[in-house]
């Protein structure tokens, strides 16, 4: 099967090595990863912002992108999710909507595919650290990843879980919600550091960039040692050192 790679422009550009770890991972299970280079934005800034019209000429070039592929595999909830939106995306444009119908089938969250597609709940990692999880909105309300996630951080040996006061709570990021409501957005990831500190854990471990971009932000401004790392990186990590 042709199971390709949707990178995300945070992962591509600022976080490589999530899509390294997913890689890696991945290829333990024969899976290797095709990775079409004209892949580009989902169009999900530009969707929430309005502009509907210049979302649908992102879109197509995903629709392009993925057109061969058997499976789509992400590291974003939030990324992932906009995907399977593409057709109420292309509901008025029929030549577009039967390939939108098609990409929302196959595409996948990382831990999805993990654990739906390959039944994959044990990497054989051993990560002796206490941990917490933030589980991002669209990747758990609108997406469904819930179950996934636990099941893998549950299977990893000598990870203690602790767990995250209000963990629902948005992390405050929203992608343009951060730059047009930056003192709502602030007092947003404030909480939810304070929260983080209450666990007294080592690690912070999620499934979305975005969100643990801006939490990883707070916790260097106010000095607190907690790693923050993608739930692929640490399952590399385990199984790196396993």
């Amino acid at each position: 099967m042709k199971v390709s790679l949707f990178i995300t422009c945070l992962s591509d550009a600022i976080y490589p090595k999530v899509g390294e770890a997913m890689a890696r991972l991945l290829a333990r299970y024969g899976v290797q990863l095709d990775f079409p280079k004209i892949q580009t934005c989902c169009g999900q800034p530009s969707y929430n912002s309005g502009y509907w019209d210049e979302t649908r000429v992102a879109a197509k070039t995903i629709l392009k992108a993925f057109n061969g592929s058997d499976f789509v595999v992400s590291p974003s909830g939030s990324c992932t999710y906009m995907l399977h939106h593409y057709p109420e995306l292309f509901k008025d444009e029929p030549e577009w909507l039967d390939s939108a119908r098609r990409l929302e089938q196959k595409t996948y969250e990382f831990t999805q595919f993990m654990v739906q597609v390959l039944g994959v709940t044990d990497v054989g990692a051993s990560f002796p650290h206490t941990v917490t999880y933030h589980p991002s909105c669209h990747g758990t309300r609108l997406l469904g990843v819930k179950e996934e996630p636990m099941k893998l951080l549950g299977s990893v040996k000598g990870l203690q879980l602790v767990p995250l006061p209000f963990a629902e709570d948005c992390c405050g990021f929203g992608g343009t919600f951060a730059l047009k409501m930056p003192d709502i957005s602030g007092a947003m990831v404030t909480e939810k550091v304070d929260h983080i500190r209450e666990t007294e854990a080592e690690v912070l471990v999620g499934l979305d960039m975005a969100c643990l971009m801006n939490i990883a932000g707070n916790l260097r401004y106010r000095e607190e040692p907690v790693r923050v790392m993608h739930l692929a990186e640490l399952l590399y990590e385990g199984v790196k050192h396993a």
